[in-house]
């Protein structure tokens, strides 16, 4: 396959849109969650990172 095919393939950018909507509803969870409860922190952190891994992962897989 060529590197633009590769670059230019649909699933790439389902994927990034997958983990952009992670990582905001994880910044949404950490502003609407209650200040005191650690829960809403810790779920919070998880869906930002998991994100940003899902994220990164991909635009490396784009620019290979």
């Amino acid at each position: 396959m060529d590197s633009t095919q590769n670059a230019n393939s649909e699933q790439h950018y389902k994927i990034l849109v997958l983990a952009i909507a992670i990582g905001i509803t994880g910044v949404f969870i950490r502003f609407a969650g209650d200040e005191n409860s650690t829960y809403f922190s810790w779920i919070a952190n998880l869906l930002l990172i998991l994100g940003v891994a899902i994220g990164l992962r991909t635009v490396f897989k784009i620019i290979k």
